[in-house]
């Protein structure tokens, strides 16, 4: 359920606090600490003062709000029920439909990560792939555990912006989303090209890949919603295919049988999920290019 942050100006304390309650994972005390400091001027003020919360806790407070967090990918905490929003961010990457290979692959990491540290392994899934999950897991595995629990306080930093972004309606915005788009220009008619079927595919190492999303270009050459957009782009790497043999068949283009480029392939990794990235297509019957465009 959305509200306004007017509305959360105005309630009461306990009706703020219950709004806000899980921003941070089964932690209603940061919601009761900032709730004093109303009225807020925008989002981004409201969560500097719940961030500001968390960082001014006690140790022992600050170790309550990461054991709070449930393990990633673990069956056992699945049946006996995590938090809506847990539920929403772990089935988001497909944590929720792993192969037996890739849950084997969490249940090592998540064992070894609480054996060392005590605590469970935490990430902002929605930042992530489940590749990059599993990466992330052994880079960090090596720290230590004042370097873990300061990582893990940020990355619950980011789980609780995202979160609030989508429970709260401001004029401002928290820079928690990204864009991916794209474009194709026929350069063997120097115009845009329309009808151009496009498919974005997540690239998997441990299981099966995914499409994230079938479209076609407009008569801008562009998609009419972007790839990916109002969200964070997922670290990880993709694929883009162009169906470019139909659209050039379409036109009644001399094209050699077989043509020479039917289905074009444009491997890409995305590395900051915040980011604007745009990967456009040049292609003509028998040549392509491409660029990292912003």
């Amino acid at each position: 359920m959305t509200t306004t942050l007017t509305d959360l100006n105005a309630a009461s304390r306990d009706a703020f606090v219950a709004a806000l309650a899980n921003v941070f994972e089964h932690s209603p005390w940061i919601a009761e600490q900032v709730a004093m400091k109303r009225p807020f001027a925008g989002i981004a003020a409201l969560f500097a003062a719940m961030k500001g919360a968390v960082e001014r806790a006690p140790a022992e407070l600050r170790l309550a709000l990461i054991k709070a967090h449930p393990d990633l990918a673990d069956k056992a905490q699945r049946a006996a029920g995590l938090t809506a929003d847990s539920t929403a961010e772990q089935t988001s990457v497909g944590l929720d439909r792993l192969s037996d290979a890739e849950y084997d692959a969490f249940e090592r990491v998540n064992n070894a990560y609480r054996s060392k540290f005590g605590f469970p392994y935490i990430v902002c899934v929605r930042r992530h792939t489940k590749d990059s999950i599993l990466r992330d897991f052994a880079q960090r595995l090596p720290n230590d555990a004042a370097a873990e629990t300061q990582r893990s306080i940020e990355e619950i930093c980011r789980i609780a912006a995202l979160r609030l972004d989508q429970q709260v309606d401001a004029d401002d915005k928290l820079p928690v989303h990204g864009r991916l788009s794209t474009h194709v220009l026929d350069t063997h008619s120097g115009k845009p090209a329309a009808g151009v079927a496009v498919e974005l595919v997540e690239l998997a190492e441990h299981g099966a890949s995914r499409v994230v999303v079938r479209t076609v270009t407009n008569a801008d050459g562009r998609t009419d919603q972007p790839l990916i957009g109002g969200r964070p782009i997922p670290i990880g790497t993709y694929e883009l295919i162009f169906s470019v043999g139909d659209y050039f068949a379409k036109r009644e283009v001399p094209l050699s049988d077989p043509p020479f480029l039917d289905r074009i392939p444009l491997r890409f990794s995305v590395g900051e999920p915040e980011s604007h990235l745009h990967v456009p297509l040049l292609v003509s019957p028998w040549s392509y290019s491409t660029y990292r465009g912003s």
